[in-house]
Parts: structure tokens; sequence; C-alpha cells
């Protein structure tokens, strides 16, 4: 383990942060998706750790990583410590650790408390009859308004990004996947494109855009319009790339 850096609220934990990190591989359980990175739930004490093992970098990313760049979970980390000085919602951080060689880094853990949440923005998408749907949609959006305000773009705001959990009858929202962010001030239009990741479902743009508007002073029509570009544009993209991998998979099955 040649890197570190551990909360200093949680200085006290070190020695037990250093071992959960070495036997990662055979404690706590397995949570979420599974499909690029490797994330547990692990008890420690009266905390819930939440570990994000990253997977292990490309031989090219290994030496950017190693040498020339943050990695990831360094991102995550500083970013999270980042947002919390802002006022924004992200599950506390608590360490990141990275490990290397002669070549560069060979994997990286970010460490934050887990956070039982009530649901994620998916359930929106996926669940129209949701209990307190547009209540959460339009809390949502003044969310995500107050993150534009604080010049924080979200590079990663999609679907299942934004954790919620409803305390005292009131909506409220934690980041995760931290490590794709700039800091910045952000133009109209780039505010709108923010918004282009999170549904295809025209209504739930009008939503968003009222309230936008309403909390801006800007005229629905525009705010509407420039939101249901952006989100066009990337609907367009992501389906003509699913497309593009599909004819390859084709193809490549049909060589074989």
């Amino acid at each position: 383990m040649k890197k570190k850096s551990i909360h200093s609220s949680f200085e006290n934990l070190r020695v037990l942060l250093e071992k959960t990190i070495v036997d990662f591989d055979s404690i706590g359980n397995v949570f979420g998706n599974q499909n690029r990175n490797t994330i547990k739930v692990v008890p420690l004490g009266d905390l819930l750790l939440n570990i994000k093992s990253f997977k292990p970098p490309s031989l090219l990313n290994k030496i950017i990583y190693g040498h020339f760049r943050k990695s990831k979970a360094i991102r995550s980390y500083n970013y999270a410590n980042k947002l919390i000085e802002k006022g924004i919602g992200t599950p506390q951080p608590i360490a990141c650790f990275e490990n290397s060689d002669i070549i560069g880094l060979t994997n990286s853990f970010y460490v934050s408390e887990h956070i039982n949440a009530d649901l994620t923005f998916r359930e929106l998408v996926e669940e129209p009859d949701f209990i307190d749907h547009e209540q959460i949609l339009r809390q949502f959006v003044r969310f995500t308004h107050q993150l534009h305000e604080a010049d924080i773009l979200f590079k990663d705001h999609s679907p299942g990004n934004t954790l919620i959990l409803k305390k005292e009858g009131i909506y409220n929202f934690y980041l995760v996947d931290l490590n794709r962010m700039d800091f910045k001030s952000l133009s109209f239009q780039e505010r709108m494109k923010n918004f282009s990741r999170l549904t295809p479902k025209k209504d739930m743009i009008a939503v968003m855009s009222d309230e936008y508007a309403q909390i801006t002073g800007m005229e629905y029509q525009l705010v509407f319009t420039e939101m249901w570009k952006q989100t066009s544009k990337f609907q367009e993209k992501f389906f003509r790339k699913r497309r593009l991998k599909r004819k390859f998979i084709f193809w490549k099955n049909y060589k074989d």
C-alpha cells in the first residue's frame, strides 16, 4: 500500500481501515452493480463502510494514474470533501487508498460512510406512480440548481448516482460515483445538458423544466426547449452506440 488519505475525523481508525483494505476480498457484503467496480458494505465498530474497489486499470492507465493523473479513488475522496465544504450532500468521505508497483497504479479504493437510501432517481423513471413522485422530482431539480449555483458540474448525473433519503417529510439528496466532476461557472446550455442523462420521458422533462423556470425566473418554454433538446441529443447518441455495439458483436460472432 503506497498511498493513503484518511479524513481527520477517522484518524483514530487508521490501523483498522488499513486492515480492512488488506482483507477486502474476504470480508463484507457485495453491494449494487459489479459490472466495472466492486463495492462492498463492511461494518467497522459503529460505522457501516461503503468501500469501492476500482477496476484495475489498463497498462496505459496504470502508467497515467501512477505518475501523471490522480486516480479515481483520490478524485472521489477529494471531490467528496469539496462537496461537503459547499454544503452538497454526499456520503461522508472516510479514506482512499492506492497500491502501486514499479510501472504504476495497480488498484485503488474509496471508503465512505454507507447510506441506506430510500430510493434513487431511477425509481422515479421506472415507477411513474411512485409515492410523492412530482414532489421528489421538483426537490431534485432544486438540488441540481444548487449544484449549478455552487459552480459544480457533476458529469455522471445519471439515474443511479443520486441517493434519496426521506427525513421528516423532506427528501435529501446524496451524490455518489464522484470521480468525474468540474468546478466552474456553468452556461445555460451546460446546465440544461446536465439533465440530459436522467430520463427520456417528456412528461418528467416538462416538470423539471417548470421547476427550474420557477427557481430562476426564466421563461418555461425556453428552459423546456433546451432541456428536451439536450435530452434528445443524448438519447440519439446512446442508442446509436448501442446499435453499433450490437452490429460489432453480430459480425464478430459471424466470423467466429
